[in-house]
């Protein structure tokens, strides 16, 4: 294992970008999208407060997460949650061509965000103090996760309620100044997948791991045999201000999508049948 920052080996997975709404870096979001079926993106709370929307703009980019944003009472709180949708949705919106408020977010059972009648694109949203970070995938399933680097967690003495047997003994042998780096690295992984799996912190970081930095990084069982294959994709990123993310990818081989714009999405003939009964609908009416 090395320290957080240093990338990770694997299938091609562009850097993060540093986006602002409205901004032009939403350009390399779906350059990154379409070379690599993936992309990662991410903003600072200071950057989109001044962009929030207020009144029934609010509302409307909010949709359904309105009521929830009502319910939230500390002032911190609602911000960062407002700012969190707001960059998810100008993120969807820039790939799929779509306007962010005409988006709608919808939460599974565990609380894992997805686009309602989006399909062709899957979402995961982390964010940690001031960072916000977004992933977006078409391959599959898509994880992310931010933290601090310098986190305390091997001194807090959460080894052994994060890590497997194996990677508790892989830590124990580095150097000490190493060891909280790394476990903060796992720490960022096993969240990533846990989300792209859609099991949050349901499922027990003790029960799978990760192998070593610096090589394709796979899911580990506990004694460190494979867990899973070449479709899942790791990465980790360090970024400014002292800041590490990774990012969980996994790719159902559906091959690359070359458009993931929604007015691109829909069949052709689902088209044509809704176009025909419309037509027939509107001449019923003309001659009643």
């Amino acid at each position: 294992m090395t320290v957080p920052g240093s990338v990770t080996l694997g299938s091609p997975l562009g850097e993060p970008v540093a986006v602002v709404p409205g901004g032009d870096s939403w350009s390399r979001v779906r350059d990154d999208l379409a070379a690599h079926g993936s992309a990662l993106a991410y903003a600072w709370l200071k950057d989109l407060e001044p962009a929030v929307p207020s009144g029934d703009e609010l509302r409307e980019l909010l949709g359904r997460d309105w009521t929830r944003y009502l319910d939230l009472t500390h002032a911190d709180v609602r911000n960062r949650y407002v700012a969190s949708r707001m960059l998810l949705k100008h993120a969807a919106g820039a790939v799929l061509a779509s306007e962010p408020a005409d988006l709608e977010l919808a939460y599974g059972p565990t609380g894992r965000p997805y686009l309602r009648g989006c399909d062709q694109i899957d979402i995961s949203l982390s964010h940690t103090e001031d960072l916000l970070l977004v992933g977006l995938t078409t391959c599959g399933l898509i994880g992310v996760d931010a933290e601090r680097a310098d986190r305390d967690m091997y001194g807090g003495g959460l080894v052994r309620h994060i890590c497997t047997p194996y990677e508790a003994v892989l830590l124990s042998g580095m150097p000490e100044k190493e060891r909280n780096g790394a476990l903060v690295r796992l720490w960022t992984l096993k969240e990533a997948y846990s989300k792209a799996i859609g099991q949050g912190m349901q499922f027990r970081f003790t029960e799978f791991g990760f192998g070593p930095d610096g090589r394709p990084v796979r899911v580990q069982r506990p004694d460190g045999t494979p867990g899973t294959g070449e479709e899942w994709t790791f990465r980790t990123f360090a970024l400014e201000d002292g800041y590490v993310v990774s990012a969980a990818v996994y790719d159902a081989g559906f091959g690359k999508l070359q458009d993931a714009h929604v007015t691109t999405m829909l069949d052709q003939d689902c088209v044509d049948a809704i176009t025909e009964a419309l037509d027939e609908e509107e001449s019923g009416g003309t001659r009643a």
